[in-house]
């Protein structure tokens, strides 16, 4: 029942920040590692969401945040994928990817990179997350925000929680 309940707060979450965006001419763009597409499923649920959601990547894999996403290399190899600045960069990088001309200005760029679990991965407990939000700012440039959660329960649940949080959070900032 709790499943089904945080199911329904995520599609309510959802389309009210697809329709905010639709309303002020914004674009969603997301970088995902730990939800592994969840974020992305989360607004294309949703009927009429490829108004706003542009897409997302996937990227799993560690190198793949340098290669695909622009993230700092040195970053990656000095901390891990599991930090607030690769959260920052993962954003950033995204909205990159999705601008396009007629878009400048006006794509946010999401992100989640974390522990899912079971275990720790190293030194980095299972729940530790770090979302980034890329907000464009009107100049070409960005304001990124990011923060840090910790979270409980099992691999799913805290890949669920990461994804209701994002959306929470998104929907006090759009633009």
């Amino acid at each position: 029942m709790a499943e089904d309940s945080a199911q329904s707060r995520r599609d309510e979450l959802a389309t009210m920040i697809l329709n905010m965006c639709e309303r002020r001419g914004y674009y969603i763009a997301a970088a995902e590692s730990l939800t592994g597409g969840l974020l992305a499923d989360a607004f294309v649920r949703i009927p009429g969401a490829s108004k706003v959601f542009l897409g997302s990547a996937v990227t799993y894999d560690i190198a793949a945040k340098a290669s695909i996403l622009g993230v700092d290399a040195q970053l990656l190899a000095n901390g891990g994928a599991v930090q607030a600045e690769v959260a920052a960069q993962m954003a950033v990088g995204t909205a990159g990817i999705y601008t396009r001309p007629s878009k400048a200005g006006h794509v946010i760029g999401l992100s989640t990179t974390g522990v899912a679990g079971p275990g720790p991965d190293g030194d980095k407990p299972a729940g530790l997350v770090y979302v980034g939000i890329a907000i464009p700012d009107g100049t070409g440039a960005f304001g990124v925000e990011t923060y840090e959660l910790h979270l409980s329960g099992s691999r799913e649940a805290i890949r669920l929680s990461t994804v209701l949080n994002v959306l929470r959070h998104l929907s006090t900032l759009v633009p």
